[in-house]
């Protein structure tokens, strides 16, 4: 690795700063060859509104343009990233259903370039960083020479950025059902009746049915319907 390379990746890993870190990974993007950086984070929290971190050093006109015309619903790069943590390089054909955001781009000078995401499935995060020019296409070398630099980065600032986005709700840990009371209620989810159970698992049905009601009282629900439901959701089976 080249000197100021490993000095300047070296000086990133020791900032704690968002804003800084941002800062220092738009210079090192830019003496690898690339004029425009940006990096974004989304958190996709259960029962609240998406939160966003965003950074980047687009031209205005684009970043106005981009939110007015609401681009980040049918951006094909945010579809990709959202699902894939392979980078994706910016191309006509990739924005072929979107033919009026690739001009767009063009038109600001974004037209080359490429994307890759982190996923933090755990904390319900994702982050997209970004690199473009308004010259030279990206070759497959070019690509593969500076990945691994760009993967760096983009965990770097994706750790930062995560201090200042809610985390995912912790679920609620599991009821502790007994083997038995799992086994009826696996029952009943294949639509057995208490009798039918009963003859299965060599039982009275009163002893069925006190297993069903034991684990409605634990799942806090209602009714057996309601108990197999949770049970599910919960991970009892």
């Amino acid at each position: 690795m080249e000197m100021w390379k490993e000095s300047q990746l070296n000086q990133l890993s020791y900032t704690n700063e968002i804003d800084v870190a941002y800062q220092l990974s738009l210079n090192f993007i830019k003496n690898i060859g690339f004029k425009f950086c940006a990096f974004s984070i989304t958190s996709k929290t259960l029962g609240a509104h998406d939160h966003t971190l965003n950074r980047n050093n687009y031209p205005k006109d684009w970043n106005s343009q981009y939110e007015q015309d609401e681009f980040s619903a049918i951006d094909p790069i945010v579809a990709h990233c959202n699902q894939s943590m392979l980078p994706i390089l910016w191309t006509e054909d990739v924005f072929s259903k979107t033919p009026w955001v690739w001009q767009a781009l063009k038109q600001q000078g974004l037209q080359h370039g490429w994307s890759q995401s982190v996923h933090d499935e755990e904390n319900g995060l994702y982050s997209i960083l970004s690199l473009a020019r308004s010259h030279c296409p990206i070759t497959p070398f070019e690509l593969y020479e500076n990945l691994g630099f760009t993967v760096f980065i983009s965990r770097h600032l994706h750790a930062l950025a995560t201090q200042h986005l809610p985390k995912r709700a912790a679920k609620p840990s599991a009821p502790h059902l007994s083997p038995r009371e799992v086994e009826v209620l696996k029952l009943s989810a294949d639509g057995k009746t208490a009798y039918e159970i009963a003859r299965i698992l060599s039982l009275s049905e009163r002893t069925v049915n006190f297993h069903v009601h034991r684990a409605i009282e634990k799942l806090g629900v209602c009714n057996k319907t309601a108990a197999v439901i949770q049970a599910v959701r919960a991970g009892a089976f």
